[in-house]
């Protein structure tokens, strides 16, 4: 069992470094925007799909995160149930859309993309 404790513990970790290494992502991509006038658009695509490769590395994490998750619960109880109790109440069909949709407006979700978007429209 202590095991899969600390393999949870790392997993979270690691899981939390990507969302930062993301976010890391963002800012080059204010980077760009700002030194780069003649690339802007393919670099701004390219950095768009690093963040999209980050997430989708997040995203095994969190697979695998749920499968510790279960085990400990076979084991010990309710105990570092994160990711299983989200994964239980997950909303589905339009349920999800709605809120990707709501997600997607949150200030902190958002920035700097509608602002990326606006400028790299008037370089172009």
């Amino acid at each position: 069992m202590l095991g899969l404790t600390e393999e949870w513990r790392l997993l979270q970790q690691q899981h939390e470094h990507y969302e930062f290494a993301a976010l890391a992502v963002k800012l080059a991509a204010i980077g760009v925007l700002a030194f780069s006038a003649a690339f802007l658009i393919p670099l701004l695509g390219v950095l768009w799909l690093q963040d999209a490769i980050l997430k989708t590395f997040q995203s095994r994490l969190g697979e695998r995160l749920l499968r510790v998750e279960q085990a400990l619960r076979e084991g010990s109880g309710p105990a570092m149930q994160l990711h299983s109790d989200w994964q239980a109440a997950r909303p589905r069909g339009l349920g999800i859309l709605r809120e990707y949709a709501l997600s997607a407006c949150r200030p902190t979700v958002a920035f700097p993309n509608p602002i990326l978007m606006e400028l790299a429209w008037l370089y172009s």
